[in-house]
């Protein structure tokens, strides 16, 4: 049994936990996580979050390009409305199913479970779950990913970490993207990444940039690791 706790029950430094006081509202969606980890142990699961913009789904392309001769790579996307998402990846060959969460500004885990009956399973080493564009409301909802990444991009500004601190509190990495327009624009990598770690220490950072093909081999060789982890284990 997983006994690691929830990213959704993760707090702040400075916050009250009312847990013993009140109703934990989301310890139904920690329960149906709990059980999207147990059916899919023997795959890796990422879950991808940013907020609008940022590059996540051109980041996905390009990770299926990169990795299609090493693992089998599958894409739950999500977004409020329209599948445009979803077949700019089957365009280019990737495994996608849309989540149209109706102006939903989250994914929760039911979602994921009811999506992961009609992905084929058996030939998917990694699952990627492009979760809706918002640095809020996903950061409370555990979805039985082994991992949380967050894409932060220099067009956002360096001091979101500290103003969305739970987003990066439960990330196990921090992706800077769109490093290719650093020379235009009022960005310090150096004060994004100091801020990030003031809420969580332990995350990790890399720079890319999918354009000019910037910390992708990085990218990669991350998730082969995590893949090859999950399956040691």
């Amino acid at each position: 049994m997983n006994t690691t706790k929830p990213k959704s029950s993760k707090i702040t430094a400075g916050s009250i936990d009312t847990e013993k006081v009140s109703l934990n509202l989301l310890r139904a969606n920690d329960f149906v996580a709990e059980r999207i980890r147990e059916q899919l142990k023997d795959i890796l699961v990422i879950n991808v979050c940013s907020s609008p913009g940022s590059g996540k789904t051109t980041l996905m392309q390009k990770t299926g390009e990169l990795l299609k001769d090493k693992l089998n790579m599958a894409v739950l996307v999500a977004d409020p409305e329209t599948d445009r998402d979803a077949v700019r990846m089957k365009d280019v060959g990737i495994n996608a199913l849309q989540i149209v969460t109706g102006g939903m500004c989250h994914i929760e885990s039911q979602m994921i479970l009811q999506a992961i009956d009609v992905i084929d399973l058996e030939n998917t080493d990694v699952l990627f779950i492009e979760n809706v564009g918002n640095l809020m409301c996903p950061s409370s909802f555990d979805l039985g990913e082994d991992f949380r990444v967050t894409l932060i991009s220099t067009t956002e500004g360096d001091d979101k970490p500290s103003k969305y601190p739970k987003m990066f509190l439960t990330s196990e990495l921090m992706l800077v993207s769109k490093t290719d327009l650093l020379p235009y624009l009022p960005f310090s990598v150096d004060a994004v990444v100091e801020d990030a770690r003031s809420v969580n220490p332990d995350i990790d950072v890399l720079e890319i940039s999918t354009i000019k093909g910037i910390g992708l081999e990085e990218w990669t060789n991350w998730i082969l690791k995590k893949h090859k982890e999950k399956k040691e284990k």
